[in-house]
């Protein structure tokens, strides 16, 4: 995730140390995380019981590390997006804008493969810093998302895609948004995986970006009820273009246990100034050209105080697998339903 606009200036992050809560807890299984159906390909349920925790760990350790664009660990990770997509069947393509490259692999549907579902993250980080929840736990999530759905048959195509160059100005994702409006591409879905691996169950490890409860009133009081804990998952979206598959996600993320808070802006304020903290990551060239995005998040720096490496390193250990396994989870259904699983 990128850099907020206030990052530099002496604003404090969160507070807290983060190692009693965000690693792994008990192990858990790998597959079912609540859902009480056995994995299968032809509903979204059953996809989601196939998520396997495992696989996304074993994702997550190879990316974190330093990676920034150009250095060989970040081709070594763009190499692993290709290899992994096109084993699974994708046709790859390397997107190559210029500046760096996105990996984009395609999946054609049976009955309207103009209309695509994406899902994405960002591969890239900043150089000296590990990055495994910025974004390692994101790239992890798209792979295994792939991984599951690559097994089933869907009505629309799938796009999953590992973009660069987000931590430089969300450069890469820009690009194929561009490219997508000017090829009159229509995009059905749009999920982003941007930090999913943090959940912090201490009391008042959430902070808010200012005048947050000016626009989420009822979502802000909603957290202080629960004693400002960051144990859920933040879905920022465009509520004119996603709100369906936004549904979608907080209906499934009753079946996994997992709480979901929806914040949803609509076309005016989605570009606002004063929501700029909520446009730090690649859904937002999506928005700027009215094409949908949802970026699923743990809230970056407003519950993780590692960071950027802020306040030490970001590292694998400071995450919570079944946490990130529970959004991959409901990730994969929601694609699924906006898919048209057959």
């Amino acid at each position: 995730m990128i850099l907020p606009f206030w990052a530099g200036l002496g604003c404090p992050g969160p507070g807290g140390n983060h190692a009693d809560d965000g690693a792994a807890g008990d192990g858990g299984a790998d597959q079912d995380a609540g859902l009480i159906v056995e994995c299968g390909t032809d509903s979204a349920e059953g996809l989601m019981a196939c998520v396997q925790q495992a696989r996304w760990e074993a994702d997550l350790q190879f990316v974190a590390a330093v990676r920034n664009p150009g250095s060989a660990h970040w081709q070594a990770v763009q190499d692993r997006c290709a290899d992994e997509l096109t084993t699974l069947g994708f046709t790859v393509e390397h997107h190559d804008y210029g500046t760096g490259i996105n990996v984009v692999g395609v999946l054609a549907g049976a009955s309207t493969p103009a209309e695509r579902v994406l899902i994405s993250a960002h591969y890239d980080h900043i150089d000296g810093c590990p990055g495994a929840d910025d974004n390692a736990s994101g790239v992890a999530g798209a792979l295994e998302a792939a991984r599951v759905l690559a097994a089933a048959s869907f009505d629309r195509t799938l796009v999953v895609a590992c973009w660069d160059e987000e931590e430089r100005g969300l450069i890469g994702s820009a690009a194929y948004a561009e490219r997508t409006l000017a090829d009159a591409g229509h995009i059905e879905a749009n999920f982003v995986l941007e930090m999913i691996g943090v959940k912090r169950n201490e009391p008042n490890t959430q902070t808010l970006p200012s005048g947050f409860e000016l626009l989420f009133w009822d979502e802000v009081e909603e957290l202080a009820e629960n004693g400002n804990r960051g144990d859920f998952l933040a879905l920022v979206y465009d509520s004119d273009r996603s709100q369906i598959p936004v549904d979608d996600l907080v209906a499934l993320g009753v079946l996994v246990g997992l709480r979901v808070v929806p914040l949803g802006l609509d076309d005016s304020l989605k570009l606002s100034s004063f929501t700029s903290d909520l446009r730090r990551s690649d859904h937002a060239p999506f928005w700027e050209l009215d094409l949908p995005g949802i970026m699923l998040s743990d809230t970056s720096e407003f519950r993780y105080p590692q960071y950027h490496c802020f306040n030490g390193d970001d590292v694998p250990g400071n995450l919570n697998p079944e946490f990130a396994t529970q959004v991959v989870q409901i990730t994969v259904g929601a694609a699924a339903r906006s898919l048209g699983v057959r």
